[in-house]
């Protein structure tokens, strides 16, 4: 038996030198002492030897079992050392080389045409107020007087989420609760995200930014709003720039207007943008209408006010010369890069 330990111990060693992989320790630690392995065999076979001899011949199979555990062990450790060290030397830096060029980001267009027009509107005296783009149809269409049977309110214009609660299709929200929690004088500007179930295309998309002005006060008049928006546009484009304004018709004013600027793309001339009239929508205003100032709590015999709204994409389209609304959320480089 004394010899079997010997010739088992001579055959590992043997075994062992020849492994070449880490991986390769393992394997060859199942190979000896696993359940099937000649360690394993020995034991069963000290069953055979004599009783007297047993417990000298058991230690001598301990001793090799422990032995061949230790060796693996070392062994796995060596490899592991190796491997770590051959890591290193290969992920090892060149602290002569020139560092690389760190990329800062930029503001989308988007963002910065938002942020323009906020700093324009707060310089002309007007504050800001934000309101939840999910929510009730009161303060989206009903308290802002639509009619329950306005097309604005189907769902192919709407995304409703149940049947009193919707995406917001205007920062108009944001004018009850504002009236509800502020006396007049108001003079406020909504800026945010709004949501429309139109058909996307050069001019239109899905979902866009707005901003939203506000004025109530006594004998507030047509000629206020006419010289803001004068003045407005005016800063915006940082030249005295040629607007227009059309009679039109939105249910949260008596009476409306919608305000046309020539194209800045083409000097209206004509083009994809202005669909080749020369000029391009870009807001509707008007006087609240007294129903809308009751809903918010203001007696309209005593107070008026002026509310326009315009879009950011639409701003931003004019001033950069960018002719298709849908490039702003395709996320190109090759336009993002410029800003």
């Amino acid at each position: 038996m004394e010899e079997k330990v010997l010739s088992l111990k001579k055959a590992f060693q043997k075994d062992l030198q020849g492994v070449k992989h880490s991986k390769d320790i393992e394997q060859l630690k199942v190979k000896y002492l696993g359940r099937k392995g000649p360690v394993q065999g020995l034991m069963v076979d000290l069953r055979n030897v004599d009783p007297e001899k047993r417990p000298r011949v058991g230690k001598i199979i301990n001793e090799l079992k422990q032995e061949i555990t230790h060796l693996c062990e070392q062994a796995a450790e060596t490899f592991s050392q190796a491997e770590e060290t051959k890591r290193l030397e290969q992920e090892k830096i060149d602290i002569t080389l020139p560092g690389k060029r760190a990329y800062l980001g930029r503001h989308h267009p988007v963002r910065l045409m938002l942020r323009e027009v906020i700093d324009i509107l707060i310089g002309m005296g007007f504050s800001v107020q934000c309101g939840p783009e999910i929510d009730s149809d009161w303060y989206n269409f009903e308290g802002l007087n639509y009619p329950p049977d306005h097309p604005a309110r189907d769902m192919q214009d709407t995304f409703y989420i149940n049947e009193h609660f919707l995406l917001r299709s205007q920062t108009s929200n944001v004018q009850l609760r504002t009236m509800e929690g502020h006396n007049p004088p108001i003079r406020i500007i909504a800026p945010g995200t709004v949501f429309r179930n139109e058909n996307i295309s050069a001019r239109s998309h899905v979902f866009f930014h707005q901003v939203e002005g506000l004025y109530i006060d006594r004998d507030v008049s047509f000629a206020d709003l006419f010289a803001t928006l004068e003045e407005f546009w005016s800063k915006l484009f940082k030249k005295s720039v040629e607007i227009r304004f059309r009679p039109s018709f939105f249910p949260f004013v008596e009476p409306g207007i919608e305000v046309d600027l020539r194209c800045t793309a083409c000097d209206g001339k004509g083009c994809r943008l202005c669909k080749q009239s020369g000029w391009l929508e870009v807001c509707g205003a008007g006087m609240v209408h007294p129903e809308v100032l009751k809903n918010g709590g203001i007696d309209p015999h005593e107070y008026s006010g002026y509310a326009w709204g315009l879009g950011i994409e639409r701003a931003a389209m004019l001033r950069y010369g960018i002719n298709d609304i849908r490039m702003f959320t395709e996320n190109d480089m090759r336009l993002l890069e410029q800003f």
